[in-house]
This record gives structure tokens, sequence and C-alpha cells, in this order.
């Protein structure tokens, strides 16, 4: 096939066609783990399709960010917020307010338009933690775990000490690599808070971790400030902030993908950041990691009173 020739996808009521499928987004090469594998514009759409019914949950609703990499990994990087006009009418859009405006943003309700979106070489999508219909409101809070280098044992004893306090505060939680350096934790909210009121919470709860330990975990923002410390990033709890989607590619070499994962694979040795691949993503979600755990949404009242009487 010619790196000229365009590929039609069938999905769902839609056809959608994949300019340039033999296209190297992913340029053979070390990622730091001996993997040199290279991945065409065809395995990304490949990969989108497997994993379909794992990531639309997490998508579904929710006003995104896309990161658009039109000739790879190696070339530039455009982040997109506002849908583009010759987007296909049957791609979903909703508006939100900023200062000054409104941005209508693309919103991924099914499989065609998450086909779609990675033949635009949109190799990212970063998604808002709240859904059309109140996006005030989250439905997701986000602990973002990150390390001062590629220290992945700092970030995983991070994750046992952050998973702790959040079962002391009665809190589910999904644990999810990166794809890149760190770790995020993600727990479920019954969205009635304000975006406010749940990154307000999410600090308090990295100051608490942090004050326990000084030494290895901080909250300091600016990174002169942190030293070799990982830093417990809260700033996605915000409103129009984004974070990556579960199962979305990251655009490093390898093409790593941010998977979710079980508590107890935190104990497995060959864990890191960047352990799943479009390789081998698929397989992990199968697995459902997460079952059961985001349909667990909770109220921040109660976790409040516990984490303020731990406080006291």
């Amino acid at each position: 096939m010619s790196g000229g020739a365009v590929r039609t996808v069938r999905a769902g009521r839609h056809t959608v066609e994949v300019h340039r499928p033999d296209k190297v987004l992913f340029p053979a090469g070390d990622d730091g783990d001996g993997r040199a594998r290279e991945y065409t514009k065809g395995d990304l759409v490949d990969y989108y399709r497997a994993a379909a019914p794992f990531i639309l949950p997490h998508l579904r609703g929710r006003p995104l960010m896309l990161e658009r990499h039109p000739d790879g990994v190696d070339g530039p990087r455009f982040m997109q917020k506002n849908t583009p006009e010759h987007y296909p009418d049957w791609i979903d859009r909703v508006e939100v307010g900023k200062e000054g405006g409104t941005v209508r943003h693309t919103v991924c309700d099914d499989t065609a338009t998450l086909l779609y979106l990675a033949d635009q070489a949109a190799l990212t999508l970063h998604r808002w933690l709240s859904r059309r219909g109140q996006v005030d409101r989250p439905d997701r809070m986000v602990f973002d775990l990150d390390p001062a280098g590629d220290d992945f044992p700092a970030v995983r004893e991070a994750a046992r000490l952050l998973g702790e306090l959040l079962d002391e505060l009665k809190l589910p939680s999904g644990l999810m690599t990166t794809g890149s350096r760190g770790l995020h934790a993600v727990v479920p909210l019954d969205g009635r808070q304000h975006f406010d009121d749940v990154r307000e919470f999410a600090r308090d709860v990295a100051e608490v971790l942090a004050a326990a330990h000084p030494d290895r975990l901080t909250t300091a923002a600016r990174k002169k400030d942190r030293g070799d410390r990982l830093y417990l990033d809260i700033q996605r709890n915000a409103y129009a902030q984004t974070a990556v989607a579960p199962l979305t590619v990251r655009a490093r070499p390898g093409a790593p993908v941010a998977t979710p994962l079980s508590w107890d694979q935190l104990d497995d040795p060959g864990l890191h950041a960047r352990r799943w691949t479009i390789a081998d993503a698929v397989d992990q979600a199968r697995t459902q990691p997460w079952e059961g755990i985001m349909s667990r949404a909770r109220a921040l009242g109660p976790a409040r009173r516990r984490l303020n009487a731990l406080r006291g």
C-alpha cells in the first residue's frame, strides 16, 4: 500500500477514511526499555478500534483537548480545543464558556469519532473531568504522581501512600499509568461539588500526605522548590483543565498508552509508567482492572469530615 493511499474503515453507521495509513507516526527508536518498533497511522487506527469498548466509557459526554502530531512524534505538536469547521456533522461538539467567549470542544461518543480523530493524528486525548450539562461539576478527581526524574520507584511508593490515605477516607480509586513518567489515581465523584471545592479537597489530601513525608513528597508547584521530591499534582482538578484519558496513546517513542491497572499490580517488579503500548494495552484492559470502581461515585462531605479529623 502506498503512502498516499486511503483506507476505509466502517464503524457503526459511518465510514471513516484513513489517509496515508502507512505514514510512520512513531519512528523506530529506543524508548528507554529496549523497545524499538515503529508504528504507523494505520497501527494507531487499529489500536483505537480495538480499544474503543474500553476507552469510550471514559470519553462520552466530555469536552476534549486533542494533542495532534500530523508529522509524527518527531514533528510539531498542536493542542486543539476548538472543533474545526471541516469535521463531519456527525461528530458531536459541546460549547463551553471561557473568559471572553466560548470554545466548541469535540466530544467523542462513538467508535467512528475515535477513528476519525486518529486519522487526524490526534494521538493523545485529554479529557475534562466533567461532562456536558454540568461542566462546572466534576465527576472525577485526579491525583498526578509526578517524579522529579524518571524515578518510578518513587512513584510506586507515593502511590501506596496515597492509596492508603484514600482508603482511610473511604474513597474508591483507580490507578493508571500515564504512559510518560508517573501514575494517576482517579476517584469517582457524584458530580455535586463545584471544581473549586474538589480542587481544595484534593489539595488538602496532598498536603496531609506531603506533611507526613516531607523528605519524599511535595505540593510545591514550582520545580525549583521541589528538589528531588515527587510532586503531588492536583492542578487538573479545575474548570477547563484536562487529564489524559484512560487508554489514550502518548506521543513518545514506542507508542506507550495510559493504562488502568489494579492496585495489586503495583507490586509487579516489571511495572513502570510506559509498561503498556498500543501492542498490548487492550490485553490489559480486558482484565478489567477498574471493574466496578468508577460506578462507586462518592460525595466529598463524609470524606472531608474524615480528612479534618486526621488533620486534628
